[in-house]
């Protein structure tokens, strides 16, 4: 992984410059969009960025109990709404409606960033995460990612961290 970023915090996405005043290690990776790719937002970064997928995490906005809460899961699986509630102590979870997910974090779908949102969600990560040296996630728009370790994105986002991701 590259040095830490300083080129992005004055004119960058929330995400990159939350990165930046936290001092955070992490590399930036931007990529030209398709879409009419059809892979997905997190499918097609890792293609395009040559990273395994495993690596790549997808920001979903959920709602659990009726409030707003990120999850945080690896784009070669699925969230498991069951789990994720269990995991912040909530009985039911559910997808957010996107134009709530939009106006809370301040980003757009295929762009929304566990860091730098707009209103601090509660946010669980997916345990895989901790598996790796670093992770992918977005950088705040489509087109670009952004590389921490796992224990960096934990500790920016407040998160907890527990197994809410199946195949």
């Amino acid at each position: 992984m590259a040095k830490k970023s300083t080129k992005h915090s004055a004119g960058g996405t929330p995400a990159l410059v939350a990165l930046d005043g936290a001092g955070v290690a992490h590399s930036v990776h931007p990529y030209e969009h398709d879409p009419a790719s059809g892979l997905g937002y997190g499918l097609e970064a890792a293609e395009v960025l040559g990273v395994e997928p495993a690596r790549v995490f997808k920001t979903l906005v959920t709602s659990v109990d009726g409030a707003l809460t990120v999850a945080v899961v690896p784009v070669t699986g699925q969230l498991d709404l069951k789990s994720l509630a269990h995991a912040v102590g909530g009985k039911k979870a559910a997808m957010a409606e996107q134009a709530a997910a939009e106006r809370a974090t301040g980003y757009v779908a295929g762009g929304i960033s566990p860091l730098g949102q707009r209103q601090r969600l509660r946010t669980v990560v997916d345990v895989t995460a901790t598996g790796h040296a670093t992770v992918f996630v977005s950088g705040g728009r489509r087109g670009l990612d952004v590389e921490l370790a796992p224990a960096d994105l934990v500790r920016l986002t407040d998160a907890v961290v527990a197994p809410i991701a199946r195949a």
